[in-house]
């Protein structure tokens, strides 16, 4: 903490007796006396503690923490789960969420307080909190957009839980910041270093779809189209960002058209771009993986999980560039047209409904073998349906046996989807002809055995492999 040390951003948080406020370890104030520090592990403990969040340093930007397989696994993917629904405006209802993980209510309450040190309600409601924070400081939304942006089904219930957190009213918090309207909105994603941008930016531009992503390696920058379904419309809008360094964060800008979905935008952002991963913790794991040993490895992963999905199977068997000549094509045909500032971004990517309604002939007669065809209809039809769930806050293995149950989707594409799409840190496609080649061998069982001293990294181990196949080391 004295240090200021930005790799343990998000994994502790110390609050100040004297003042009655929580930070970040890397908050630029004056370090408090030790003896009126209290540590926490999350931000909801320390809310929980009594005391109310820094205005400075500002925990709602502080890099969250990456899903791992441990004994603390049911707990995180509970959280993701609440948050999500959080995110969608849904008050989620625990029952439900346990039995998606497979275990009883008491157990999972049990366990999510062990981990998290509060209760789910407490913890959804300084998930909440927190994105409300963010919302009145970075955006020009009324208060009661935000309200509801926010998951609150009141504008009464907000203010009551703002105040008794905050000790200040919404509104009071907004004219202390002295929010100024601009014309873009830019918006700050902390990151913990070291991170591999070239590489990440190297990932991006090799797969870029025509209209829908843009890369400038120069400028350490991206820019894409993202389309939302919010309460039972479709938003369309762009995203534009670049890595700052110095600063270990990635700054954002958002199209107005966005702003309701704010939230789940600044988290598909975050898992993309794999900001919530430990380098600490990720990197020493990868001892004895061929392949360069880049600091910071990350995984880039999908801003949409089912349009992730849907670039894996027509990654199947083919090229790279032969999966992304694929999927330009599929955007130019079925993808929604948009008006952006840049020239390069015209298309949003097709949504589930959209290739669910299609005819397979008309999928068919982009170059897109019938085999394909079929795995991408039966996949979006599961999707639209609401019975599959392409996010980082699904259910793992609920999610895999509903995919491998679908024509043309085996594990190798099961394995992808939970790398890219679901954000699994332990993901492992051991067919795959890439892993297979950087390991030396055919040998599925060989490379299976192998992989189990990189775990639970071994998506990580996945993309220094692949690294390894473009450096020729």
């Amino acid at each position: 903490m004295r240090s200021h040390d930005a790799r343990f951003d998000g994994r502790f948080y110390v609050g100040v007796t004297s003042t009655g406020v929580y930070c970040r370890p890397v908050c630029r104030v004056r370090t408090p006396l030790q003896r009126n520090c209290r540590f926490f592990a999350n931000a909801p403990s320390a809310e929980a503690a009594g005391f109310r969040p820094c205005l400075r340093c500002r925990p709602e930007l502080a890099p969250g923490l990456s899903l791992v397989d441990s004994p603390q696994v049911l707990a995180q993917q509970a959280a993701r789960m609440i948050d999500e629904a959080a995110r969608a405006g849904d008050d989620p209802y625990l029952p439900d969420i346990a039995q998606r993980l497979g275990v009883t209510d008491r157990h999972l309450r049990r366990i999510f307080a062990a981990v998290h040190g509060v209760a789910p309600i407490d913890y959804l409601t300084t998930q909440r909190l927190l994105l409300a924070k963010r919302l009145l400081t970075d955006t020009p939304l009324a208060v009661t957009q935000i309200a509801h942006a926010s998951g609150f089904a009141s504008l009464r219930r907000f203010n009551d839980a703002f105040a008794t957190r905050y000790r200040m009213s919404p509104t009071a918090l907004r004219k202390e910041r002295g929010f100024t309207p601009r014309g873009a909105l830019v918006l700050r994603l902390a990151y913990r270093p070291p991170y591999d941008i070239d590489g990440v930016l190297r990932f991006f531009a090799a797969r870029r779809v025509d209209g829908v992503e843009a890369v400038d390696r120069s400028e350490r920058a991206l820019r894409r189209t993202l389309r939302l379904a919010y309460r039972g419309t479709m938003l369309d809008g762009w995203l534009a960002g670049r890595f700052i360094e110095v600063r270990s964060e990635f700054e954002l800008q958002v199209s107005a058209s966005l702003l309701p979905v704010l939230g789940t935008v600044l988290e598909r952002v975050r898992q993309g771009l794999d900001l919530d991963a430990d380098p600490a913790l990720i990197d020493t794991a990868l001892d004895g993986v061929p392949g360069p040993a880049t600091a910071g490895l990350r995984v880039p992963n999908g801003i949409d999980g089912f349009e992730t999905a849907v670039r894996v199977v027509l990654g199947q068997q083919v090229t790279v560039a032969a999966a992304r000549t694929l999927a330009s094509r599929l955007v130019e045909r079925f993808g929604t047209p948009l008006a952006t500032p840049f020239t390069d971004l015209t298309r949003c990517f097709p949504d589930a409904a959209t290739l669910a309604a299609a005819s397979a002939e008309s999928i068919g007669t982009l170059g897109i073998v019938r085999q394909r065809v079929a795995a991408l209809q039966a996949m979006a039809r599961e999707v639209a349906q609401g019975r599959i769930a392409l996010h980082r806050g699904a259910a793992l293995e609920p999610t895999l046996e509903a995919l491998r149950a679908l024509p043309g989707i085996g594990d190798w594409s099961a394995q992808l989807i939970a790398m890219r799409a679901l954000a699994w840190p332990d993901a492992f496609p051991a067919t795959d002809i890439g892993v297979m080649n950087a390991l030396g061998t055919r040998n599925v069982k060989a490379v299976e055995a192998r992989s189990q001293a990189w775990r639970p990294w071994r998506s990580y181990a996945v993309m220094r492999l692949w690294q390894s196949l473009e450096t020729g080391t």
